[in-house]
């Protein structure tokens, strides 16, 4: 189905059938999120009662528009829904986007409706998303487009590309634009699967994974029909960009909740290790997790190695980062001769010239530079990856700081994550910087190391991806 999949993302021409200008209906809003999202194609109401909306001119039923659009968006009463899928049939509508439940997840009535769907979608050859779902938001650049009622739109893509999310529960998908601007994650391209009555997770996986704008995939699933097709799409997708999968109904009350919630039978931890297994992707087992390798891999969409460097001004905060750098698989590898015989010669005696390195807290702008200077001068080779660590103290400006190490951070071969502690009152501009220099920004030296240890695993799961291991 993936070749078919690029009115979905990417539509000449959208109709929303029960379109509003009341923001709080759902047709209302995803005339609006059209607009918000910057779609340039070609937007037509859908409104028994005609008129105008937002300036444009509705038509009463999609009997009376000219020619088909490219895309249907149907967002009405469940109950009507099958005569609007009629009609479109009937008008030379093909691809249908349903939003409203009332079908399998709803008794007697919506089990008879869904058979109906399916019955048409076979007769007809439609194609067609949901229903039950929350849309789909797809923002490269150039073309940009949004049918949703979800409240806002994420961040969008950066120079890397942009992530795409693909979720069974559209309250996750939510969750996760918020999170794209609080973490700066470059979230771009989103898609609510609903009840999947003629498309699955691996379908979109199959059609997303073949895009150039999309950097890394992101996955909440509790159920996939077809392992063995979800397995082949998931490792070819996986040979070229990251895959990274949270599984919902590990634990026998998650699966209990998640057949609930879907009509999916339990899978359980051992179905779910070897599916992700089988598969190649980089296993998450929470939400925070997902954002965290979302974060990371914007910025490092290949994933890094494993010989680390942390640079801190702070000792315990280093030994936090350390310790969880080692459990995250991550080798603290021992500095170059000439490297630390530099520092120890040029650093206050107190400091730790070691791994990390601890520059002490009265740390400046001039000995975080020097200090990063000699690691690329002198550490070239020796590391994968930088861990940068800046505990902000009331004896010095962090402002100085922030300015050398963004000015250094292109200089740096390798890839480099940085987190700040303690009270910052410049936060949103220093994140910035660093940021728009290049480097993730994290909150904790914990979040940070864990981020770095997800950047480590995705390396050999290509390998055997590409493999076909």
């Amino acid at each position: 189905m993936a070749g078919n999949l690029k009115p979905f993302f990417a539509p000449a021409s959208v109709a929303v059938v029960g379109a509003a200008e009341r923001p709080t209906s759902s047709g209302g809003a995803v005339l609006q999120n059209l607009r918000i999202s910057g779609f340039a194609g070609e937007i037509v109401p859908v409104n028994p009662k005609g008129g105008t909306m937002f300036g444009i001119a509705a038509r009463k039923s999609l009997a009376e528009l000219n020619r088909p659009a490219e895309l249907a968006v149907i967002v009405i009463r469940p109950d009507l829904i099958l005569d609007v899928a009629r009609e479109a049939a009937a008008t030379g509508h093909r691809n249908l986007l349903i939003l409203p439940g009332g079908f399998a997840e709803a008794g007697e009535a919506g089990r008879a409706r869904d058979k109906e769907l399916r019955a048409l979608i076979a007769r007809e050859k439609l194609t067609v998303v949901g229903p039950n779902c929350a849309g789909i938001i797809h923002l490269p650049p150039g073309a940009r487009f949004a049918a949703t009622f979800l409240r806002d739109m994420p961040l969008g893509p950066n120079r890397h590309g942009m992530a795409a999310f693909i979720t069974q529960s559209g309250a996750l998908g939510e969750e996760a634009i918020a999170a794209s601007k609080a973490l700066t994650v470059p979230l771009g391209s989103l898609v609510s699967v609903g009840n999947a009555v003629q498309l699955g997770v691996a379908d979109y996986l199959d059609y997303l994974g073949e895009q150039d704008s999309i950097s890394v995939v992101l996955l909440y699933i509790e159920s996939v029909d077809d392992e063995a097709r979800f397995g082949r799409v998931a490792r070819r997708v996986v040979a070229k960009k990251p895959v990274i999968a949270l599984v919902g109904g590990r634990t026998d009350a998650g699966a209990a909740a998640a057949q609930r919630h879907t009509g999916a039978p339990a899978q359980g931890e051992a179905r779910i290790e070897a599916l992700c297994r089988d598969a190649c992707l980089l296993r998450v087992k929470s939400l925070r997790q997902l954002l965290l390798a979302a974060k990371g891999f914007g910025s490092f969409p290949q994933g890094i190695g494993r010989r680390a460097l942390i640079l801190s001004n702070s000792g315990g905060p280093g030994v936090l980062c350390a310790d969880e750098a080692a459990a995250q698989g991550l080798d603290l590898a021992d500095l170059p001769q000439d490297m630390a015989a530099t520092l120890r010669a040029n650093l206050p005696p107190e400091a730790a010239v070691a791994n990390p390195i601890d520059l002490l807290a009265d740390a400046r702008e001039d000995r975080f530079g020097f200090t990063l200077e000699t690691a690329v001068k002198q550490g070239a080779g020796a590391f994968d990856a930088i861990l940068g660590i800046h505990v902000v103290p009331f004896m010095v400006d962090a402002a100085p700081v922030i300015a050398r190490m963004a000015t250094l951070a292109p200089t740096v071969p390798v890839p480099m994550l940085y987190s700040m502690m303690g009270t910052l009152p410049g936060k949103a501009d220093w994140f910035a910087a660093m940021e728009a220099a290049g480097v993730p920004v994290f909150n904790d030296v914990e979040a940070m190391a864990e981020c770095a240890g997800l950047l480590v695993r995705y390396p050999a799961l290509k390998v055997r991806a590409a493999a076909g291991v």
